[in-house]
């Protein structure tokens, strides 16, 4: 299979998942809460070999961008993770933190935000397998 008809194939796989998250997100962005906005399916890494819902958000381009291109986040718009952190989708709240450990260097609330999360061990692992380059 080419990577191409691969790349198709995950897509399609995703796209399974659209309704239920969807559902899930209640048409607002899983990260900043954003509605009103398109929102598209962001596999949280790292990305498993086989599409998993569990691993799955919804997000505005916004949050993907930032989050692609780190060395652009807006500080302000992250503000919002405070919110975030608590969140039940284990995949938003591993998003969150990972974002926050990267703008605690520069932003002293994100390093606040920290000092009062709260991860299972499962999420911790999770955590440790992504940062933000």
């Amino acid at each position: 299979m080419s990577r191409k008809e691969k790349h198709q194939e995950r897509h399609a796989n995703l796209t399974m998942f659209g309704k239920d998250l969807v559902r899930r997100c209640a048409a607002h962005c899983e990260l900043c809460q954003q509605s009103g906005v398109p929102l598209s399916i962001f596999e949280v890494p790292p990305v498993p070999n086989e599409p998993d819902y569990e691993h799955c958000i919804m997000a505005c381009e916004d949050c993907q961008t930032q989050i692609e291109r780190p060395k652009r986040l807006d500080a302000n718009h992250w503000r919002c993770l405070g919110t975030t952190m608590w969140s039940e989708v284990t995949a938003a709240k591993v998003t969150a933190i990972v974002v926050l450990q990267h703008l605690a260097k520069k932003e002293a609330w994100a390093q606040e935000l920290l000092e009062q999360a709260y991860l299972s061990e499962e999420e911790e692992v999770w955590i440790g397998q992504w940062s933000l380059v």
